[in-house]
């Protein structure tokens, strides 16, 4: 059999199933840790519940992807969880999502792998959204979701420092509810409505643009020059004034003519 068949035969195998997101419809990619309990908090140690390297590991990570060939648009992250936001536009790889899914995964754990210096695995999922409501529904659910875990979090780990086994800690917060774990850190002086915003509500990161300051040798004067960075916000706004910022933050891009960044298919 010549080679140009038998490509053709066995490629057919691989993308027999390929489908593409349809066009008009926002594409969120959710990417999370995998065994990421074992790995952060037996093999390397991390601060519990949280831990300010590990955040930072997660952040650069989030960068990454969102410099990594794709137009995204707002990354958010809780934890070991990250969601990504595509511009409605996005056109790379024909929106296939095997591609999407795959190379996502793969450039997650590849960067964060680097960053540790041990391997950290995440797979990925796709939301495909056919309007900006849900889409604001979409990240209003992470976010009461990293509350929700946050209160956990703190309510179970510091039954451990107080000598609770896992069963014995896990058993005595089943079926409380939101009131009853914010009254239990209170007997422990734990205040958490104090504490850190991004353990609570995640993080959000998004393109501002900022002026840079140079020099041109010609003139010998100061010229500024406009660029496009990521910001981090640690302190992202709640509720009704969170859908707001999503909304506003989708809507900047409906009305611009935002340049679709080079991808390789």
């Amino acid at each position: 059999m010549k080679f140009d068949d038998l490509d053709s035969k066995m490629r057919a195998y691989e993308t027999l199933h390929d489908r593409c997101v349809l066009p008009n419809m926002f594409i969120v990619a959710r990417i999370d840790g995998r065994s990421f309990t074992k790995l952060t908090k037996e093999t390397h140690s991390f601060t519990v519940p949280f831990d300010e390297r590990f955040r930072d590991l997660i952040i650069e990570t989030v960068n990454h992807l969102m410099n990594c060939g794709f137009n995204v648009i707002y990354g958010y992250t809780e934890s070991d969880e990250i969601s990504l936001l595509f511009h409605i536009s996005e056109t790379s790889f024909s929106r296939k999502t095997r591609k999407l899914i795959s190379i996502l995964a793969g450039e997650a754990s590849a960067k964060f792998s680097s960053l540790l210096g041990d391997v950290g695995a995440f797979d990925c999922r796709l939301s495909e959204l056919p309007n900006k409501q849900l889409v604001v529904d979409y990240f209003r659910w992470r976010n009461e979701d990293a509350h929700r875990n946050a209160l956990s979090a703190h309510c179970y780990w510091r039954l451990r420092q107080d000598n609770y086994s896992q069963r014995q800690a896990t058993s005595k917060l089943d079926g409380l509810s939101t009131e009853e774990k914010v009254k239990l850190l209170f007997q422990y002086g734990i205040n958490f409505d104090k504490l850190p915003l991004w353990q609570k509500r995640g993080i959000g990161i998004y393109w501002i643009n900022s002026q840079k300051r140079g020099y041109n040798p010609k003139t010998n004067q100061e010229v500024y020059t406009d660029r496009r960075e990521l910001y981090t916000n640690l302190e992202l706004p709640m509720g009704e004034n969170y859908s707001n910022f999503i909304i506003e933050l989708i809507d900047k891009y409906d009305s611009s003519k935002i340049q679709t960044l080079d991808s390789t298919v």
